[in-house]
């Protein structure tokens, strides 16, 4: 994780900025919650539990810079809440999502199957592809699963 805040701190420094010791809060609760697409209410609570003394205003603007300088990607799933996902250093873009539009969870696809269709823009329409998201909205194995397992024990009580 330290190796992780210093790049981050480097990143900061790059473009004139600093860690401070409410930023590195903030990230730390990021680092720590890596695999969940947390809020930013979400990341004020887990910070607030570390730092009381940090306000929702400074982690919102803490969010906002961290977005800005690409450390963290503001994702939306259609529902209206902005939740921020830490980048990694392994992969050019952002991961893309699997989101379950009945229970909500959100699983995750780390690997990139969009470099040959950005290869294809780039050489048909001459179009530089910065950054892409891709997600996927549909019914997790969870809730399908569920599904299953209680009309498979309907057949049973017959």
């Amino acid at each position: 994780m330290e190796t992780k805040i210093e790049k981050i701190k480097q990143q900061l420094q790059s473009h004139g900025y600093k860690l401070t010791p409410q930023r590195e809060a903030t990230v730390r609760v990021l680092l720590e919650n890596e695999d969940d697409h947390l809020s930013a209410e979400d990341v004020f609570m887990l910070v607030k539990d570390k730092a009381p003394e940090i306000g929702l205003a400074t982690v919102y603007r803490t969010l906002e810079l961290l977005s800005e300088l690409h450390v963290v990607e503001k994702i939306n799933f259609g529902d209206g809440v902005a939740r921020y996902d830490l980048r990694t250093d392994t992969t050019k873009h952002h991961h893309h999502h699997l989101i379950c539009v009945q229970c909500g969870a959100m699983d995750e696809i780390r690997e990139d199957w969009l470099g040959p269709l950005e290869e294809r823009l780039e050489k048909e329409f001459h179009f530089t592809v910065l950054d892409h998201r891709l997600d996927f909205q549909g019914i997790c194995y969870r809730c399908r699963d569920k599904k299953g397992d209680a009309s498979g024990n309907d057949d049973k009580k017959s």
